[in-house]
């Protein structure tokens, strides 16, 4: 009898170890189910997105998580579609749930699920948009898998740990954070007990310099000394100070509450129909999602993360200006001016003739030394104008013609 229970104590034991490894197959599943051409681009209160958020339930439910939403998992809000939110009214959801640890403070995991859907909001970057799907397996297919899988990992690591965890699912960060803003003005826990936020946006694409960017390491002075502790031979984690930034975790960030943004890097498929399953590093998400794990586990046993303000870059995203120059800038960046990551295809940048590593240093009469100036400077145009932009380009200064 004795032989017996120790067998089935080891058996249950193997079991739990093999419950803990996050597996780049089901990473693969989610992906390709969401980034699917049945889902129409995840397109916020779309019958596309709709698909996914039942999807997304279904994960949930399966992997245990408690209801947190306000119906069931869903917390629905209110949204203006179109560029500016101009256009028609709509309904989206966020989905949310949790586990309950007994826990006096809480762990917020994000990643928004909605993308361009068709491409007729203003958003995309592909030169003729308009009827295509825009599948965004990267952009945010990759971080909505990583939630469902976090999520699975805290449910089934068998072991408690000593904060409760709030998974969520994000509708509308495309149109401008309509989702996390909406939460964070009506959360569904006490924030108050919310000891930090991670945030996952794009972490589908770890290049082969093996480079993670991770933002907001200046919210809390307890990020940097665990951060240092996640790069290895497989991830080198590169940081930036700032809390805000163009995604979710910038609606955490004002309401003082420490937040991460983890981030494999743009590329030239960012907001083009071109962003599809086939081409995400799923090992190198892999290694994205335990280093996450590995940060949850070092900072389990300190208590509530203390706040600090940041110097903020800015939240970027074309979709605040009138024109747009047509470029992916480095939100990373330490140079002065703004560092072009990628350039779009029609875009006014590529048909002046900018590229991929030019560093835009002034637009028009205005000096750029950020992406801050860089953002009040698009504001002063209209379309259709015509301005010099000043790019530093390896050793040179070069001026081009830009037409917006």
């Amino acid at each position: 009898m004795k032989y017996t229970y120790i067998t089935l104590v080891f058996a249950l034991s193997i079991i739990s170890c093999q419950a803990q490894k996050i597996e780049a197959d089901k990473i693969k599943e989610h992906i390709r189910t969401l980034a699917s051409d049945e889902y129409e681009g995840r397109n916020t209160g779309s019958e596309g997105e709709k698909k996914a958020n039942a999807y997304i339930e279904k994960q949930f439910k399966a992997i245990q998580l408690l209801p947190k939403g306000e119906k069931g998992y869903d917390q629905p809000f209110a949204f203006k579609s179109g560029v500016h939110g101009t256009g028609t009214e709509g309904t989206a959801e966020n989905i949310i749930g949790y586990i309950d640890n007994g826990a006096e403070n809480t762990i917020i995991i994000g990643a928004h699920y909605d993308h361009l859907g068709l491409g007729n909001d203003g958003s995309s970057l592909d030169a003729n948009p308009k009827g295509k799907i825009h599948n965004g397996a990267d952009d945010n297919a990759s971080g909505t898998a990583g939630v469902i899988e976090l999520a699975r990992y805290f449910q089934k690591n068998g072991k408690k740990e000593k904060n409760n965890f709030l998974f969520i699912c994000f509708s509308g960060e495309e149109l401008g954070l309509y989702g996390s803003k909406y939460f964070t003005e009506h959360p569904t826990i006490d924030l108050s007990k919310v000891t930090y936020m991670i945030n996952m946006d794009m972490i589908g694409r770890l290049p082969e310099s093996k480079n993670l960017s991770v933002s907001g390491v200046g919210t809390s002075p307890s990020w940097s000394t665990v951060l240092d502790k996640l790069s290895n031979d497989q991830l080198i984690v590169k940081t930036d100070s700032s809390g805000m930034g163009p995604s979710d975790h910038s609606s955490f960030y004002v309401k003082n509450i420490p937040a991460l943004h983890f981030f494999t890097g743009s590329h030239n498929d960012y907001h083009k129909p071109s962003d599809d399953w086939d081409k995400i590093n799923y090992k190198g998400e892999v290694e994205v999602l335990n280093a996450i794990v590995k940060l949850v586990n070092e900072l389990d046993a300190q208590p509530k993360l203390a706040f600090l303000t940041t110097k903020n870059k800015s939240m970027g995203g074309s979709r605040s200006f009138k024109v747009t120059l047509g470029v992916m800038p480095s939100y990373t960046s330490d140079v002065e001016g703004l560092l072009i990551d990628g350039v779009s295809d029609g875009k006014p940048a590529q048909k002046a003739g900018l590229l991929a590593g030019d560093i835009v240093v002034q637009i028009g009469e205005h000096e750029i030394k950020d992406i801050q100036n860089y953002m009040e400077a698009l504001g002063k145009f209209e379309k259709g104008q015509t301005v010099p932009v000043k790019v530093k380009r390896k050793n040179e200064v070069l001026t081009y013609s830009v037409t917006f």
